[in-house]
């Protein structure tokens, strides 16, 4: 488990000043409470003698109260130094972690469930939390207190010391020999968290399909199982831990026993002062939070390197797609050259795109069309390398796409999916998402083209409506627009739209489609549709099947041929003929 704090290090000499002043404001707490029973002791020893001083009496008091006032300010900056350490660690790592999972590729996130990482946002940090700043408060001041006070007692008390004390190594044996059971535990109880979070957030995003098909029991029955496991590793754990403690409180107590048999026998034959026996007995009931911080220490330690080894899982994945060395700025468009291009996914040994031949030239519009698993999404994520091609080669404008510089080459292709997604913030601010800085006016055609102005007339707030999480209080047509005029905003070298117009009707797609070509003419743009009526506006059409084309040609030409297009396009005039 310790190898897991590598990770945390770089934050450790960050703040290291910030630990070294807790430290020392905790030594001065440990001081304090150490002087504590000195003053009981002489006032005791002071009463018993008979005809005590009272002004002695008030100056110890006076003593005890000054020391106090120390203890209690040392307890509040060791706190405010340690403890504020360790909240920035925790802030840091997150950061951390969050600027790591946007460089990683999708391929992660097809391995990864939502719920789980959050789980690892969240909670397991908070484990870590507690390792950097708790687990070295009870470390030190465990160890401080220990060594100081088994000094104070075999140097002053030594053979009154050396009987009282033969508990407590036992005390630490079972503390430490219950730690290592604690681990592998506290992993399982985490991960039993990740399955909750991944469940509850698999069924808010898909609360409307759980509800048309009646599901709600289903969902409850699942997740009163995972609620119960989630329950059963916690009780797991706190067995451990609750065996512990009444231990060392049973351990604790013997050690008393063993004083007031042996000191009270030293007090009677006057060998021993009754204020030495009550400093005595404060220092034996001091001793007993050292060794149970033996076993809190360990806790949290063996809790914080589980959750390390969850975070350092995310913060390890490399990303699949990354820059080459020095890559290339990107020129605008002349052309797209895709050369013998192949691609398969890692789950299935058939190919999606074999062998794939097809040049874009700039200005023009590229109509793509196929059944469902033909490639056609695949082929267009493979431009802006959201897939790397597996064989084959992509040329912009003569330069292989892996030399362009990613982020550039990315904002110069913008994709619309048929699967939109939308944010939890109003609708200006998913149109500008693209271009902050975008002025009025563009954000008003945009809309126009998008045919947007229609919908916002019944928005309470216009613009400024909250569409709710991932869009849920909007129709699919209206998130699918939307998307449309954020892509538009950005204005890209290469426009791609996959099915993204789908949940429209056809009377509104032609004049999105019109108002489109006539905004973006001598630009590039890329219309992947299943309605041949889509495709039409397209210079040049190709028909894909089995991730190969089997067709290529304007709207026209196509029509002529006997093939896969002039039979989807009999079939859809055949439907549209017996709707009208």
């Amino acid at each position: 488990m310790l190898k897991e704090y590598k990770t945390l290090l770089p934050y450790l000499q960050k703040y290291r000043f910030k630990y070294i002043a807790g430290f020392l404001c905790l030594l001065m707490t440990d001081a304090g409470q150490l002087y504590i029973p000195q003053f009981i002791k002489q006032a005791v020893n002071t009463i018993s003698e008979g005809n005590p001083d009272r002004n002695d009496i008030l100056w110890l008091m006076l003593q005890m109260v000054l020391v106090a006032f120390v203890i209690s300010a040392g307890r509040f900056f060791w706190r405010f130094f340690i403890h504020g350490a360790s909240r920035r660690i925790e802030t840091k790592l997150r950061e951390r972690i969050f600027q790591h999972l946007l460089l990683l590729s999708s391929s992660f996130y097809g391995r990864n469930k939502t719920g789980d990482l959050m789980a690892r946002m969240t909670n397991d940090m908070k484990a870590v939390r507690m390792a950097s700043g708790m687990a070295f408060v009870a470390f030190t001041d465990g160890l401080f207190m220990a060594v100081a006070i088994l000094l104070i007692l075999i140097i002053n008390y030594t053979k009154l010391a050396l009987i009282t004390i033969i508990p407590f190594p036992f005390i630490t044996l079972i503390v430490l020999l219950a730690g290592r059971l604690l681990g592998h535990r506290f992993k399982r109880v985490q991960d039993s968290y990740s399955v909750i979070s991944d469940r509850v957030q698999e069924l808010i995003s898909g609360i409307r399909v759980v509800k048309t098909f009646r599901k709600e029991k289903h969902f409850l029955d699942l997740f009163s199982k995972d609620n119960d496991d989630y329950w059963a590793a916690n009780i797991s754990l706190t067995k451990i831990w609750g065996f512990i403690f009444p231990i060392v409180m049973f351990l604790s107590g013997i050690t008393v026993s063993l004083l007031l048999y042996f000191g009270g026998k030293e007090v009677i034959l006057g060998e021993l002062q009754p204020g030495d026996f009550v400093a005595v007995l404060s220092y034996l009931g001091m001793l007993t939070w050292p060794m149970m911080g033996a076993g809190f220490t360990v806790n949290i330690i063996q809790r914080g390197g589980a959750s390390l080894k969850r975070i350092n899982q995310v913060l390890s994945a490399e990303p699949d797609i990354v820059d080459c060395p020095d890559p290339v700025k990107v020129p605008p468009l002349v052309s797209m050259k895709i050369s013998g291009l192949a691609y398969r996914f890692e789950t299935s040994s058939v190919p999606v795109i074999s062998g794939l031949n097809l040049e874009i030239e700039s200005g023009s519009t590229l109509g793509i069309l196929g059944r469902t698993g033909s490639g056609k999404t695949t082929l267009i994520r493979l431009l802006p390398r959201i897939l790397e091609l597996s064989e084959g080669s992509i040329l912009y404008n003569d330069i292989p796409i892996q030399k362009l510089e990613l982020s550039q080459l990315r904002s110069a292709i913008s994709m619309v999916p048929q699967e939109t997604i939308l944010f939890s913030r109003t609708i200006r601010e998913n149109i500008i998402f693209a271009r902050n800085e975008a002025s009025q006016e563009e954000l008003d055609k945009v809309i126009y083209i998008s045919t947007l102005e229609r919908d916002l007339k019944n928005f309470p707030e216009g613009l400024d409506t909250l569409v709710g999480e991932r869009g849920i209080t909007l129709s699919g047509g209206q998130k699918q627009r939307i998307a449309l005029a954020r892509a538009l905003l950005a204005n890209p070298e290469i426009l791609i739209l996959d099915d993204a117009l789908s949940a429209v009707d056809t009377k509104t797609e032609e004049f999105i489609l019109n108002q489109l070509m006539k905004e973006r003419k001598g630009k590039t743009n890329i219309l992947i549709s299943h309605r041949v009526s889509t495709l039409q506006v397209a210079d040049n059409i190709l028909v894909l099947e089995n991730g190969r084309i089997i067709q290529y040609g304007s709207h026209q030409h196509l029509l002529k041929e006997d093939g896969l297009y002039r039979k989807i396009h009999t079939l859809q005039s055949l439907e549209n003929a017996e709707i009208s």
